[in-house]
């Protein structure tokens, strides 16, 4: 027997089942006041007959949607893609949904996202800004919305924020390189991402110089197109570059892609180390040393701090900096590694 829209509601378990509204509601919310037996046998009901819970009746009695709104960049982009999955898988554990929207990485679509989150009820929302002055923060701190900032970090003392260690990160890659022999190193990226590129940068640098390389030695590059990626990895290897630290290890794949064309060799011409184990994730062809941030342990965090910030608006603000790693995968050889094929 199903109600008037058609959808079983709590009134139709309740009549099957024999219990009051009361007790079907406690039963199916897994409440303790209610028997094991009790539980299982209107859960079952439940079950059979089609009942699915109405979180929009919930929130109105709650003035809570149980929604936590995630704005990245694109899913383009495999560091979002895991990050959201286990965002998702954190987030429902706890009984969240998780609702993604991509602002692309665009000022005005990042202001459109969150009025989007802020017209659905979001709890709250885990952002990870296209910049420091983006008007999107303006508008989430001015809303009152609980929030917390992921993989950036735009302003001391204000904001929840998640971070891993960058400048180590990027101390780790450099220190690998050298310690395989490499004399001659460069960063390469192919956008100045807030806090996190000049962080890694800091870090690689201070690897370098801790090995006695002189600056003249090292490099870095912003390079935005496979032709500027290409021209910049062929002086490189001109001037004699062996040691390659790569942004991420979406962009470190491109730019084996594009030496393979331009008939370089990983790690004959160029060794490289990436940023964020993408591959303890994803499976790819081409195996790359790559510092690891732990994405999942930046889930957990992130939802655990928000779920905080949403239950008591009133605590001092948050930041964690997560500990990051490296993990080997031979691709950081200076001579006699895997070719590209």
């Amino acid at each position: 027997m199903r109600g008037k829209s058609g959808r079983v509601t709590l009134e139709d378990v309740a009549k099957a089942t024999g219990y009051t509204i009361n007790t079907v509601s406690h039963a199916l919310k897994n409440k303790p006041d209610i028997s094991v037996q009790t539980r299982e046998y209107i859960q079952k009901v439940a079950r059979e007959m089609g009942y699915v819970r109405n979180y929009i009746a919930s929130s109105l009695r709650s003035g809570r949607t149980k929604t936590i709104a995630l704005i990245s960049g694109t899913l383009t982009n495999q560091f979002y893609v895991v990050l959201a999955d286990l965002l998702q898988r954190e987030a429902f554990r706890l009984g969240y949904t998780l609702m993604i929207l991509c602002s692309q990485d665009d000022p005005e679509m990042e202001v459109n996202t969150v009025e989007m989150a802020l017209s659905r009820q979001a709890d709250g929302v885990l952002i990870i800004p296209w910049s420091d002055s983006s008007p999107a923060l303006t508008l989430l701190r001015d809303s009152g919305i609980p929030f917390v900032l992921l993989n950036r970090h735009v302003n001391e003392g204000r904001d929840d924020c998640i971070l891993c260690d960058e400048e180590q990160g990027g101390y780790l890659a450099g220190k690998h390189l050298v310690e395989e022999g490499h004399r001659k190193l460069a960063m390469i990226s192919t956008q100045d991402v807030i806090y996190a590129t000049g962080m890694r940068l800091k870090g690689f640098r201070r690897a370098c110089a801790e090995a006695g390389i002189p600056e003249e030695d090292t490099d870095f590059s912003i390079a935005k197109s496979d032709e500027e990626i290409t021209r910049q990895l062929l002086q490189w290897k001109e001037r004699g570059i062996t040691g390659l630290f790569s942004f991420c290890d979406s962009e470190a794949w491109r730019e084996i892609t594009l030496m393979e064309s331009a008939g370089l060799r990983v790690p004959d011409d160029f060794s490289i180390v990436g940023f964020d184990n993408i591959q303890g994730y994803i499976h790819s062809p081409e195996p790359i040393c790559s510092i690891d941030s732990d994405f999942q342990q930046e889930a957990v965090t992130a939802i655990d701090m928000l779920r905080k910030r949403i239950h008591d608006p009133a605590l001092p603000p948050q930041r964690v900096t997560l500990p990051v790693s490296l993990v080997c995968r031979e691709s950081c050889k200076k001579s006699g590694g895997f070719p590209l094929i």
